[in-house]
């Protein structure tokens, strides 16, 4: 603790969500510092928040902090729901680009694109007391990319009601509807409350 702020370690390597995190969550009293000097376990987990769990409580038990931990993934209907959990290791690929071009090949063809992403977010204490929270949106899924904004599968996913991908969006537009903004508002909505 700080300045009366709690500390709050972010469990992720990646800086995108690190920046949507900081920015849904500026108005809380919370001094969210990323992670550093941790080595983040292997996600091993079923489940979205298996993997956010054992992030999170990792995190928490070697920093004595706080830890707050995302694991998300973009489930395609014609594919069964994959990659899900392994969106971000989806085929073996080690660039956004190159899952974007493999999940765009294996849908060639498809006249189903509908998906979705799901987010779930975990807080795990030091005390050992673990909070989840999940979001998700869903939409239709392009024949390419369109935008330069967002990470990962964004350039490829129109959300429903929308004619614009999550990359052409901006931060905030993207914040307001998206499956990690839903978890965060949900989040910040119980802190609020308690």
């Amino acid at each position: 603790m700080s300045n009366g702020l709690m500390r709050v370690t972010v469990a992720t390597g990646n800086a995108g969500k690190v920046r949507e995190i900081e920015a849904a969550l500026a108005d809380l009293n919370w001094d969210l510092q990323p992670v550093q000097g941790v080595p983040m376990p292997e996600e091993t987990g079923a489940t979205y928040a298996e993997n956010a769990a054992l992030k999170a409580c990792t995190v928490a038990l070697m920093t004595r902090t706080t830890a707050l931990a995302d694991d998300s993934g973009i489930e395609v209907e014609a594919l069964n729901g994959e990659p899900g959990v392994y969106s971000a290791r989806f085929g073996g690929r080690d660039s956004d680009l190159e899952r974007n071009v493999y999940l765009l090949e294996k849908l060639r063809g498809q006249a189903n694109r509908r998906a979705r992403f799901v987010s779930v977010l975990v807080l795990a204490h030091p005390n050992g007391q673990v909070e989840s929270y999940r979001g998700e949106l869903s939409g239709t899924l392009l024949e390419g990319p369109r935008g330069d904004g967002g990470f990962g599968y964004d350039p490829l996913f129109v959300p429903d009601g929308q004619t614009r991908t999550l990359a052409e969006m901006s931060v905030a537009e993207k914040q307001a509807i998206s499956h990690r903004g839903k978890a965060l508002a949900a989040l910040k909505a119980a802190k609020r409350r308690g």
